[in-house]
């Protein structure tokens, strides 16, 4: 199982929008949420969203106010985090997850992830 990690669109400016997605490849029978972190310079990595695999079930950070937007593709086996308004401190590394179960990622917060994917740079210019 891997999470692939892909940013579609190229500069990006303060109030721009970016769409990541990430792609789950592999023995996906066993995923129950996906996640989407972020890690900033000389910061902790963040949950900002998950989704479970199966059904409505979505969860958000507090911080981000409704900005960002997680879904999935089931038939493609992606999940997608729509980043909406950013911001120069949105910059950072983001990264998504997998895990098997999204109750588990919520009261974790996403500490202990089955399968990780490799991150991307998002870097918003003022």
């Amino acid at each position: 199982l891997r999470c692939s990690c892909r940013r579609w669109g190229g500069l990006v400016q303060a109030g721009d929008s970016l769409r990541l997605s990430c792609a789950v490849s592999g023995r996906t029978f066993g995923v129950d949420a996906v996640g989407w972190f972020r890690r900033a310079p000389g910061k902790g990595r963040d949950l900002l969203a998950a989704i479970k695999w199966s059904g409505d079930n979505t969860w958000y950070a507090d911080f981000l106010k409704g900005r960002f937007v997680i879904s999935r593709d089931n038939a493609k086996n992606a999940v997608y985090l729509q980043m909406n308004s950013l911001k120069p401190e949105d910059s950072a590394v983001y990264s998504c997850a997998a895990d098997s179960s999204y109750w588990g990622v919520l009261k974790t917060r996403g500490r202990s992830m089955d399968y990780w994917g490799k991150g991307t740079q998002v870097t918003v210019s003022s």
